[in-house]
């Protein structure tokens, strides 16, 4: 028995082979996914800060999309349109939100399809 472990080394090449195969899958796949997410954490901080802003509350739509599309274009966010942010007035509060998907291409005929939500509500002042 003691031979059978004398004569083991290590992984063979196909083995390496799959692991690095496993490491560069993985690797790409994180490549693609981060900028999305980086985006739409700059599409969130853009929400976000929007109650703060003065006199948001009486604003109409066209106002906070201008406002959005220049927070946009600060934060370098290029692939969301802020015609997509909608802004519904109820009870005294109003809610601001976004939804949009992105895809990327990860390899040959495969896609990935990411779907991103964020709201925010004002309350009346």
């Amino acid at each position: 028995m003691n031979d059978i472990r004398h004569h083991q080394r290590g992984m063979t090449a196909i083995g390496w082979m799959l692991v690095l195969g496993l490491i560069a899958f993985f690797t790409l796949i994180t490549l693609r996914l981060v900028p999305l997410y980086i985006e739409f954490g700059k599409v969130a901080s853009v929400l976000e800060a929007l109650p703060n802003e003065s006199g948001i509350q009486g604003m109409p739509r066209s106002e906070i999309i201008t406002i959005v599309t220049k927070r946009f274009d600060v934060n370098d966010v290029r692939n969301v349109d802020p015609k997509l942010v909608k802004v519904s007035k109820d009870k005294g509060k109003t809610v601001i939100s976004i939804a949009y998907e992105r895809r990327e291409h990860l390899v040959s005929n495969v896609d990935v399809v990411a779907s991103f939500e964020k709201q925010v509500e004002v309350p009346a002042r």
